[in-house]
């Protein structure tokens, strides 16, 4: 088991730059998440670190070992595609032996390692069966166990859950967990659900347009994003987002959202915030479970108003509403007994102690 240190990568295709100088430093054992939307540059960061692409500026190193003209073979790292790549004629077992024996270990020993990762992923009674027997996330479980036997330094997850049906995925990133904590393997896994980083990361990076944006444990990047990019892209449902004035006020400020709707600035953020009286391009978050019934919300700083809503969605647990405000679609979350309904009036209130500034930059203040 090793770390893994990304300095300055950089990866063109021609003109285009799809990684654009990141760093990165994992430690031995961690698990790190890469997430972003498609072409942010996280498959080919994960590639670069397996081998499978030219790093085209910087340095990988793999347990301190500048790794950039080594050959994927002899990285010592182990990978799980989205598309398991078993061999079809092959037994589970053989699929999972099949590295070991390439390198000839010793028949017992490929049993032993083999054992091992099948009760380590509850697979023993599937070892005879051929991958068209499997189901999906039986084939998963096989491309992991492959993984697992060769005891690499580092593993890598390339998207491996986006061909399951919803349930099947909640189950294995469970699974996928579970072995990481048995395991102690350094991972780095790469996903565009941002669920899935939230859930199994150490500590999750959020790439955009080939750069990184932020990295921290999952709930720091929840509650404490920087950009406007972050709040917006981790959590479900999404941040809400409205523009605002920011007024000066007798005491302290004050946040316009609309001719009819204004905000007071919590005391406690006052002084952050006084600089930017009168600035154009500001912008508040807020995130759906902020925005609740005014009748089961009470506390410093719950700002109560009226609204009409648009839309709602009962979930069970809770319902959530969807209205318009100055332009802007915004979600709350609200009791099943708040009588919300579609094209009614609801009074709501919002918690500004989790309130998020973002400055015409995408800057959070």
């Amino acid at each position: 088991m090793a770390g893994v240190t990304l300095r300055n990568i950089v990866k063109r295709y021609g003109d285009v730059e799809a990684v654009r100088g990141i760093n990165l430093d994992i430690a031995d054992e961690e698990f790190v998440v890469l997430v972003g939307p498609s072409g942010c540059g996280k498959s080919t960061t994960l590639r670069m670190i397996a081998g499978l692409e030219d790093i085209s500026d910087g340095d990988i190193a793999i347990d301190g070992d500048v790794v950039n003209d080594v050959p994927p073979k002899d990285r010592d790292i182990a990978m799980v595609f989205q598309n398991y790549a078993l061999y079809p004629h092959m037994t589970v077992a053989e699929n999972m032996s099949f590295g070991l024996r390439l390198k000839r270990y010793p028949k017992a020993e490929i049993k032993a390692r083999v054992d091992e990762a099948a009760r380590i992923l509850d697979i023993r009674e599937l070892l005879d069966r051929k991958p068209k027997a499997l189901s999906g996330g039986q084939r998963q479980r096989v491309a992991m166990g492959r993984a697992i036997v060769r005891n690499p330094k580092v593993f890598l997850f390339d998207e491996p859950l986006s061909n399951l049906d919803a349930k099947l995925r909640v189950q294995m990133r469970t699974e996928i967990k579970k072995v990481h904590l048995k395991v102690r393997t350094t991972t780095v896994y790469v996903t565009h659900d941002q669920v899935e980083a939230m859930t199994l990361a150490d500590r999750v990076v959020v790439m955009n347009h080939g750069r990184i944006e932020q990295i921290g444990p999952p709930n720091e990047l929840y509650h404490h994003p920087r950009t406007r990019f972050v709040a917006g892209f981790i959590g479900s449902p999404a941040m809400n987002f409205i523009p605002v004035q920011l007024e000066q006020a007798s005491g302290g400020l004050t946040m316009r959202l609309s001719d009819t709707i204004a905000m007071p600035v919590p005391a406690a953020r006052t002084e952050r915030y006084k600089a930017h009286v009168g600035q154009s391009g500001l912008v508040l978050g807020v995130r759906p479970e902020h925005i609740t019934d005014a009748q089961s919300a009470s506390g410093a700083n719950i700002v109560p108003f009226d609204i009409r809503l648009d839309v709602i969605e009962p979930m069970g647990n809770e319902t959530l509403v969807y209205f318009t405000l100055s332009g802007e679609t915004m979600c709350g979350r609200v009791s099943p007994e708040a009588g919300a309904a579609d094209g009614e009036p609801l009074k709501l209130a919002a918690n500004l102690n989790h309130m998020h500034l973002i400055d015409a930059k995408g800057e959070v203040l």
